[in-house]
């Protein structure tokens, strides 16, 4: 099965509820320096990114919007001097789902690529 971070965001069924917690614990070592946190009432996914100053900052916050476009699944995302925080979860499931865990990888990828280039 391909990783994570290769992977692309599908549409729900009608119906589908979030995934289960042993599926939940397997995908969450993929994904190791994320967090499942209650937001809002449901479980999400969240991360802080440290950055270097405002503008990278926005510049990271500006290519997860690009590619959460591309996957058609959104985050919140808050964005501060030298951080951003991110929170995948699925909406309409109130919950966790695969797409949630995929994004988070897509987002770790983006990040690994921006500190390697700024070094």
């Amino acid at each position: 099965m391909a990783a994570l971070h290769q992977r692309h965001c599908r549409t729900y069924s009608k119906g589908e509820s979030s995934i289960d917690e042993n599926t939940r614990d397997e995908l969450i070592f993929e994904i190791p320096l994320w967090k499942i946190i209650a937001h809002q009432g449901v479980e999400a996914l969240i991360q802080e990114f440290r950055l270097l100053g405002f503008e990278e900052a926005f510049n990271f916050t500006s290519q997860i919007a690009s590619l959460a476009e591309q996957q058609n699944h959104h985050p919140k995302i808050i964005t501060e001097w030298g951080k951003v925080t991110i929170y995948w979860w699925s909406h309409e499931i109130k919950g966790l789902h695969l797409n949630d865990f995929i994004m988070a990888a897509k987002t770790d990828l983006a990040f690994k690529l921006l500190t390697e280039t700024r070094n």
